[in-house]
């Protein structure tokens, strides 16, 4: 879907004018702790209620598990796919309906496709929540699925591919690639966005029983942040999702990985890239695991930011790229996932640095955080970072704080989750993240994909003779 960055731009506006007005700083309101209410309607339905009147808007998410990871074995790609039919209209709202209600109230709206979930979101003044809470509900209770819908985002869907992937130059590099190759389970080693014969084939029956399926109350959460009444809100949600019936949702597929024992090493050639690329993966601790909390402190200290040690070491003091990115899951963030993950580092750079000079000039900074502790500076530095982004997060219109409390309690049924991050983050010591990095970052826990240039063609010879 596409933001509206107008509508976006005005709402952000009213909020800091209004947070300004109120004399709250954002690290006070940072550092206390979030209040919620969280219950279950007897359907399964999840319901996270979250007031905070520090401006006058609401922020509205209802997050289904069902995502790219997760989607059935013979349809890749249809996770998304479904996502794009979830606005083409619903029993009492037509075509382009949904995200016309949404606008014409001020508001803004989108939806997204992660690994492990599928969510749909809209900010708003906070007089419409009722509005909004009626809208989610009528297509979470059924879709207008017709063949004309199905055809028209089979399209949609299919030139998305092609102008993202298949003809961008680093199309699909890391995020949509570097899985294909450090992971051995189908679920987490698919082509995520699909392959294009799959998504052809999905069929009118096939979208009618995955919407029955995987977007039902049983399968989702839905979360409201923002200036309202939770006895009022609490009402409307009853009243709306309350008789929507619940299904047989499949049991979750097993995603685990086996332990890589042994470096892998990956070459995928590009024919639209002018420079070669490099990415570098390492799987991951458990989520929510000691070894989790260390990795996004390492993930600070390694590769966000210019003062990280990577940047400081690849980009400026040896100059082999302009910039290294990455981090620990590039299609969300450190919270908003339950299955495996990889953290990575990728990076484009010049014909004249080879693979054996990056890797060397990686593995001589990770060497430092493995050997020897990191020094008190450091972590503080680290923690400071981290803790800052996690406000920031929170803060952001309320979105950030919809999707911490609806990860917690799609995939914890733990929504106070949220309370203890700062915590768990600030308690780690030097000699604990050393022994995450020894455990962790680890050749033999690594695959390298690299990504090369097509040949250049051979220039044509002067014919003799000639000037």
């Amino acid at each position: 879907m596409v933001p509206w960055k107008n509508r976006w731009a005005t709402l952000a506006v009213m909020a800091a004018t209004v947070v300004g007005a109120s004399g709250i700083a954002r690290g006070q309101m940072a550092a206390d702790k979030v209040p919620f209410t969280y219950y279950k309607l007897p359907n399964g339905l999840k319901v996270v209620l979250s007031q905070d009147s520090s401006a006058p808007i609401i922020a509205v998410g209802v997050y289904y598990q069902i995502g790219f990871r997760i989607e059935p074995r013979d349809r890749t790609g249809f996770a998304h796919l479904f996502e794009h039919m979830m606005f083409q209209g619903s029993q009492n709202l037509g075509k382009m309906q949904f995200i016309q209600l949404i606008q014409k109230n001020g508001g803004i709206l989108n939806g997204s496709t992660r690994f492990d979930f599928t969510n749909y979101y809209e900010v708003l003044p906070s007089n419409t929540l009722e509005t909004v809470l009626w809208a989610e509900a009528d297509r979470m209770r059924g879709l207008d699925i017709t063949e004309a819908n199905l055809s028209n985002q089979k399209g949609v869907v299919t030139n998305e591919v092609k102008v993202n992937v298949i003809n961008r130059p680093y199309g699909g590099f890391p995020w949509l690639d570097m899985p294909q190759y450090a992971n051995v389970n189908w679920y987490n080693a698919h082509n995520f966005y699909g392959d294009l014969k799959d998504i052809e084939a999905a069929t009118l029956e096939d979208v009618i029983r995955f919407h029955k399926t995987y977007y039902a109350p049983n399968n989702a959460v839905l979360v409201v942040v923002g200036d309202f009444s939770t006895d009022q809100a609490k009402e409307w949600v009853q009243k709306y999702f309350g008789n929507i019936p619940s299904s047989e949702v499949p049991p979750r597929p097993d995603l685990s990985e086996p332990e890589q024992t042994a470096e892998k090493h990956a070459v995928k050639e590009d024919k639209l890239a002018k420079k070669p690329a490099l990415a570098f993966s390492y799987h991951m601790p458990e989520r929510l695991t000691q070894d989790w909390y260390a990795m996004g402190l390492l993930n600070e200290i390694l590769l966000q930011g210019d003062d990280s040690l990577l940047v400081q070491e690849i980009v400026k003091k040896r100059g082999y790229a302009g910039s290294i990115d990455g981090g620990i899951n590039q299609l969300g963030n450190l919270y908003d996932y339950r299955g495996p993950m990889l953290f990575t580092g990728n990076l484009i750079h010049d014909d004249t640095v080879s693979t054996a000079q990056i890797m060397s000039a990686v593995d001589s900074v990770i060497q430092g955080v493995t050997d020897h502790p990191v020094d008190a500076a450091t972590l503080r530095r680290a923690q400071t970072k981290l803790v800052s982004a996690l406000y920031d997060q929170e803060g952001n219109l309320g979105l950030g704080k919809v999707d911490l409390l609806a990860s917690f309690a799609l995939f914890d049924d733990k929504p106070e989750e949220i309370n203890t991050l700062v915590e768990n983050f600030n308690k780690l010591t030097p000699a604990e993240l050393q022994a995450t990095a020894k455990k962790y970052l680890r050749p033999q826990n690594r695959t390298v994909l690299e990504i090369t240039v097509a040949p250049k063609p051979a220039a044509a010879s002067a014919a003799p003779g000639g000037k």
